[in-house]
């Protein structure tokens, strides 16, 4: 696979992903994928990770359903990182929320807000 030749994995066998909602260019989350991770998206279309927590591979909704179809893929100048322009199912983020950055931080009060809506109850997905 030609893109596997371009990328540089750190001496964990990791290698950053920043994933990004084609529709609206949001990012959803960054995740690590591993050789296999990243061979594994290529060959299904959809986005699988490497869970560092349980080390194992796993696709990206495995619990939830809530899957991320591969729209397009970039990786930076040095092959250090990749970005999958996905479309997203539901959600991306197990908290609820459609990213995983949805709290904002507020420079003038210095203080946290939330940013996004929810978008389902993780307690009725995550049993």
């Amino acid at each position: 696979m030609q893109l596997m030749e371009k990328l540089h994995f750190n001496e964990k066998g990791l290698i950053p992903s920043v994933i990004v909602d084609a529709q609206d260019g949001k990012v959803l989350t960054l995740c690590y994928m591993n050789k296999d991770a990243v061979e594994k998206t290529i060959e299904t279309g959809k986005v699988h990770v490497f869970r560092r927590s349980q080390n194992r591979l796993m696709i990206k909704g495995e619990t939830s359903g809530h899957i991320q179809v591969v729209k397009r893929v970039f990786f930076d100048c040095e092959g250090n990182s990749l970005v999958f322009m996905v479309e997203q199912h539901v959600a991306a983020c197990h908290a609820g929320y459609k990213t995983c950055y949805y709290r904002e931080y507020i420079f003038a009060t210095d203080s946290v807000e939330i940013a996004e809506k929810k978008i389902f109850d993780p307690d009725k997905v995550y049993k």
